[in-house]
């Protein structure tokens, strides 16, 4: 199961060292055409080896058709995609990727934007302060990394035409430049719309933050990266009905739903298997939905009509399918 159904093929251009752990990488098409827009927040998944996929954002200016860049994070934790970008994709080398997709878009006619970056998470961020720029919007970037030398695309940032509205915040420098959410969220004024991303201990401290100042949701706009899947002694094995045939097969307590259907001979298209890329996003007809997923919105979630089956379970003892 994967997302390659209309996958790309492009060669590595250049790979770089751009801080320590994060390499980035130049992606062009392997016929020499253009390769298809995108817009700021997009990412690709990337078919790093064999049934491995990782999504990775666009953190090139839009405006370019003849590449994609994304930057690769090497994790500690890594399941195997960071790994093996880091040390065996090599310039020159041939990937499939998927076209790019969008979860994380700007929202159109926002008065001012605040773009909040930690770590790796500055690639989608770069890539909205770069289109907010050449829009002449109103906007204000904030980027926290542990140390300035595991800032990422600090040399592109401080030579950027809109350098002067980035502010640096290391985690290792004296305290009075650190990140303090709360006073940059209290102070963004009214109809400002706010960007997180990062990891996840840091984009959760963000919009708790914003959500206790009583920022609206849909001000906030956010993308998580990898994520840990919670599992619980409540994780029951329950039936998921398919509507189109009306069968019923049985998800027991140690499988996902996708893992039971792809048992009983039915697949559905997936790609980060946590939760946070949306690739198998499925409606729900009848049932109750036990969501773990970092994709929905709360509101999303409360509708229980949709679910990712990647990752989510069902409160109910059946849940019918629209598949």
């Amino acid at each position: 199961m994967n997302a390659f159904t209309n996958g790309l093929q492009v060669r590595v251009a250049a790979k770089t060292l751009e801080a320590i752990d994060i390499c980035s990488f130049e992606l062009v098409a392997v016929d020499g055409q253009g390769l298809p827009a995108f817009s700021a927040g997009s990412h690709v998944d990337v078919q790093v080896s064999e049934g491995v996929t990782r999504q990775y954002s666009l953190c090139n200016d839009p405006a370019e058709s003849h590449r994609y860049v994304i930057a690769v994070l090497k994790d500690p934790n890594t399941r195997g995609g960071s790994k093996a970008m880091h040390e065996r994709v090599q310039p020159g080398d041939v990937l499939t990727i998927s076209p790019p997709k969008n979860h994380f878009p700007l929202a159109h006619g926002a008065s001012r934007s605040l773009l909040l970056a930690g770590g790796i998470g500055v690639t989608p961020i770069l890539c909205m302060a770069e289109r907010l720029s050449v829009l002449g919007a109103e906007f204000e970037m904030h980027y926290a990394t542990r140390s300035r030398g595991r800032t990422a695309f600090a040399a592109r940032i401080q030579q950027a035409p809109y350098a002067s509205r980035v502010r640096f915040h290391f985690d290792d420098g004296a305290p009075e430049q650190k990140l303090d959410v709360s006073r940059v969220l209290a102070a963004a004024g009214d109809g400002t719309h706010l960007y997180v991303c990062g990891p996840k201990g840091f984009m959760d401290h963000v919009l708790s933050t914003a959500r206790a100042q009583g920022w609206p949701e849909d001000r906030l706009h956010y993308e998580f990266f990898g994520t840990v899947v919670v599992k619980t002694d409540q994780d029951q094995s329950f039936r998921v009905k398919l509507a189109s045939s009306g069968r019923i097969i049985l998800v027991p307590q140690e499988k996902t739903v996708v893992q039971a259907l792809a048992a009983a001979g039915v697949e559905v298209p997936t790609s980060c298997e946590q939760g946070v890329c949306g690739t198998c996003l499925t409606r729900v007809l009848e049932g109750e939905p036990d969501h773990k997923d970092f994709y929905l919105m709360p509101a999303e979630q409360a509708a229980n009509d949709q679910f990712m089956p990647c990752c989510s379970r069902s409160k109910s003892p059946m849940l019918v399918l629209d598949l």
